[in-house]
């Protein structure tokens, strides 16, 4: 059994969800609120406050991550998403 545990335990959202509102915050320099709005355009319901506890609890990590231009989970899958849909439009 090892000792690191999943960051994401006891959390009401997905790990998908905290990582891509995290994300936001750090990459675009987008503020809370307008993280807020974003995410309830896409159907989730979030406060401002929750989005500043996430980005204070996980942001150093996501900031390191972006700065050392490491590659992001959330770009690549949006990056095979855009492929499938240009090749889709290319296709028909």
């Amino acid at each position: 059994m090892t000792n690191k545990s999943n960051p994401y335990r006891g959390f009401r959202y997905t790990a998908e969800i905290i990582a891509h509102a995290v994300w936001l915050y750090h990459r675009f320099s987008l503020s809370f609120r307008d993280i807020e709005e974003l995410l309830a355009g896409r159907g989730v319901t979030v406060t401002y406050e929750t989005v500043r506890q996430w980005c204070m609890k996980f942001g150093q990590q996501y900031a390191n991550n972006l700065r050392c231009g490491g590659l992001n989970h959330l770009a690549m899958r949006n990056v095979f998403y855009l492929l499938m849909v240009l090749s889709t439009i290319c296709f028909e």
